[in-house]
């Protein structure tokens, strides 16, 4: 069945989760909403969305060492609501995780809005100096350029990347199905990543 916009829009309306969330979940049940608003209340989205706005000035920093070669170490900091959700195992599972993800993915920043204006802007040049070489109309061009950007996004920023665990997912839907099943807003506020012999990957703080 084909998953229309406005069908998209009233599952966004009923449950405030993100746009390819409700997408995912119309596609599951077959464009069915009723069925599709059960399917993120159980992965706890729709509750992580009402979570979203609440201050998150708890967490922890989690270290992670990479047990190959001892050559690749992150640090992240991870926020929640209150101290004793930082302290229970299934946060810090959740931090560890992300510093997994960070460790074997290399991230740029958590979001990307968070990617520096000017490494965008040199993406876009490349690209765009990708598609003149191929002869592409202009007319297509810029269509073809931000699409090659979108991709660079899903790629480099920590929130689109597939989880590494199940590709199935982002790690903005984990840590959403996190929030659902800890009851409280959650947030990774930053990370840095280091590897012998390399520049220290480092996203601002929030």
């Amino acid at each position: 069945m084909q998953i229309t916009a406005s069908m998209v829009k009233e599952l966004r309306d009923k449950t405030g989760a993100g746009m390819m969330d409700c997408k995912k979940a119309l596609t599951e049940t077959d464009g069915d909403v009723d069925k599709a608003v059960d399917v993120l209340r159980a992965k706890g989205i729709a509750k992580a969305e009402k979570k979203a706005g609440r201050a998150a000035k708890e967490g922890i920093i989690y270290s992670y060492i990479h047990p190959t070669g001892q050559n690749l170490g992150v640090l992240v900091e991870v926020n929640c609501e209150t101290d004793f959700v930082a302290a229970t195992d299934d946060f810090k599972a959740f931090a560890k995780d992300i510093s997994m993800q960070i460790a074997a993915m290399a991230p740029i920043a958590v979001k990307r809005e968070d990617v520096p204006a000017e490494l965008v802007e040199r993406e876009k040049a490349v690209y765009k100096e990708q598609v003149l070489n191929e002869g592409k109309p202009e007319h297509i061009a810029d269509r073809i350029i931000t699409g090659k950007l979108e991709k660079y996004f899903k790629e480099n920023v920590l929130l689109e990347q597939e989880f590494f665990k199940d590709t199935d997912k982002t790690v903005e839907t984990y840590l959403k199905e996190t929030i659902g099943t800890l009851g409280e807003n959650i947030a990774i506020a930053r990370f840095a990543r280091f590897k012998v012999g390399e520049a220290v990957s480092n996203d601002s703080e929030e």
